[in-house]
């Protein structure tokens, strides 16, 4: 499988926790989205956190094989924070967990970001809004967002309400919003709807 033609995969509903899915096994080929530079270019494009033109800024200022070098520091970080959810998921965070995020805080130290003012329209009505950016200097840049989301993720969710997919060999994970805090899959289409099959050859069975 083309893992640079693959659309990624966004049912987490919780950024930082999509950066995490971003390796999957959606049919039964695993998939990595951000495998190498290109990929992790075309993957936080997907996900809204890299403008386009920042995708251009980055692939001129990046020397061969540097925009590899940033993915590799980015599965590493991935897999870092995914055991930092896996161990805490389903509890609150507390104060006592902040000692575990300092490689964390020490990517958001390195970031150069500001704020602007631009004109906005909004139904024909042109307003001035304040809005976040960033300096995009070179590929070690292209983790500031992905810190940011996964900063977000630490400080805005509750991860009482963070889940695993149920699906068999499923790695994907979510944010419980339902109402009943009864989601247990992270699609119906896929997942959800291999277990009901699962289910019915089961009572056939019987």
């Amino acid at each position: 499988m083309d893992d640079q033609h693959t659309p990624a995969i966004f049912v987490a509903d919780a950024p930082g926790l999509d950066f995490l899915n971003s390796v999957a096994t959606p049919v039964d080929v695993p998939v990595d989205w951000i495998g190498d530079g290109e990929g992790l270019l075309s993957w936080l494009e997907q996900a809204g956190l890299l403008p386009a033109t920042a995708v251009a800024i980055v692939r001129d200022r990046a020397t061969p094989g540097e925009l590899d070098v940033v993915a590799a520091q980015a599965r590493h970080l991935r897999e870092w924070f995914r055991g930092f959810v896996d161990e805490r998921r389903g509890r609150p965070l507390t104060a006592d967990d902040l000692a575990h995020l300092k490689p964390l805080n020490r990517l958001l130290e390195r970031d150069e970001s500001f704020n602007q003012i631009v004109a906005r329209d909004h139904d024909g009505h042109v307003h001035l809004e304040l809005q976040a950016s960033r300096h995009w200097r070179g590929p070690e840049s292209l983790l500031q967002p992905i810190g940011t989301a996964l900063a977000r993720l630490v400080c805005e969710e509750d991860f009482t309400h963070i889940k695993a997919c149920e699906g068999h060999s499923c790695t994907l994970m979510f944010a419980d919003r339902t109402r009943r805090r009864s989601r247990r899959w992270c699609s119906m289409a896929v997942c959800g709807n291999r277990a009901k099959q699962a289910a019915h050859r089961s009572r056939l069975r019987l």
